[in-house]
């Protein structure tokens, strides 16, 4: 990790303190926001696969075409042609590249897990994502979104909007730091729990989407501008 990378707050309390006092004014400010919305956790896998580079609106879409053609399992994506596949999935966008991951992942979890993806998930934080990371179209933030709501475990997912928020507040000194350091530091400074880590990130989404947006951040209806860098030089 690049010393630069990270704001001159230099005791590891003092860090831990911002990022709890950002995740309590997010709740208090936003509520509990019950993600991931799926209906099984094969869906949430499935969700996560096909969120990537696209909105979940459109994701939404997809998941609701696969279940209507009641194809949402590994035998049911496996035995379907690429064709039709792709056409269900269309929403979600990169449809022939993502079938292609949809099936790849299906085709290892039979594979490798006899289609049971309880058994993929009791495999220790470390190894499961040593595993995910393995396959082919899986990256860093799907494969700990995946950890984090589907095996429910306690890992933090880092996306644009973490990055963007962290760097507003004055937390980090860029956006451009690595998935894996931005990572490190949040979790060095907060207890590991599954359902907070699961909050945490939801809120960070929702607050980015909503107020501290990329181009035009509405900066006075803000529950961070207190604490926020951005805010106090602009």
């Amino acid at each position: 990790m690049k010393q630069e990378d990270i704001k001159k707050l230099p005791l590891p309390t003092e860090i831990s303190q911002f990022l709890y006092n950002i995740y309590n004014k997010l709740y208090e400010f936003w509520g509990p926001q019950h993600w991931w919305p799926a209906e099984t956790k094969f869906e949430m896998v499935i969700g996560a696969i096909l969120a990537q580079n696209i909105s979940w609106n459109s994701v939404e879409k997809a998941i609701c075409n696969l279940k209507r053609s009641n194809i949402l399992s590994v035998e049911g994506i496996l035995q379907t042609s690429d064709e039709k596949l792709s056409e269900l999935i269309k929403p979600a966008g990169y449809y022939n590249q993502k079938t292609k991951r949809l099936k790849e992942f299906c085709n290892f979890l039979e594979r490798e897990f006899n289609s049971d993806l309880e058994k993929l998930f009791a495999l220790d934080i470390s190894s499961l994502r040593q595993v995910l990371l393995s396959q082919k179209g899986i990256g860093f933030e799907t494969a700990d979104s995946i950890i984090l709501y589907g095996a429910e475990k306690p890992i933090f997912v880092v996306d644009s909007y973490t990055k963007r928020l962290f760097y507003r507040l004055g937390l980090i000194e860029s956006e451009k730091i690595s998935y894996n350091d931005l990572q490190a530091i949040i979790m060095a400074n907060l207890t590991p729990q599954t359902k907070f880590f699961n909050e945490f990130h939801a809120l960070i989404v929702k607050h980015c989407k909503e107020i501290c947006k990329s181009k035009k951040p509405i900066c006075n209806k803000c529950c961070l501008r207190l604490i926020c860098n951005y805010y106090k030089n602009n």
